[in-house]
């Protein structure tokens, strides 16, 4: 499993996906330049451009807790850091239903264990 980084491309499951806008809470170990993505970056994250609209569709505009991805392993700062299997929910319609995923991991050098 690849550490995700700033670059990372993570998105809603829909086709083409929204993509979520990462933000970083640390900024001092880095992979290629690039900051680590720690535990609750991915999390109540905006969400642009996901096509899943209608009447009575809510499309996905934010990212909700991530229920795995983190590593038990590492951390920086006390925080697990951020694997490319981080997944969670959006608060797309319907709701509880529609997950994000790690389409990219921004780098593709660093491994680590779950």
């Amino acid at each position: 499993m690849k550490i995700l980084n700033e670059a990372a491309v993570l998105g809603c499951v829909h086709a083409p996906p929204g993509i979520v806008k990462n933000k970083t809470t640390q900024e001092w170990v880095t992979i290629n330049r690039r900051a680590i993505l720690v535990e609750n970056n991915p999390e109540a994250r905006p969400i642009s451009g996901c096509p899943n609209v209608g009447a009575t569709i809510k499309p996905c505009t934010l990212t909700l807790k991530a229920f795995d991805g983190y590593s038990s392993f590492i951390r920086i700062g006390g925080k697990r850091v951020c694997l490319d299997t981080v997944t969670g929910l959006t608060d797309g319609t319907p709701p509880g239903t529609v997950e994000y995923d790690v389409k990219r991991p921004g780098q593709d050098f660093v491994e680590a264990t779950a």
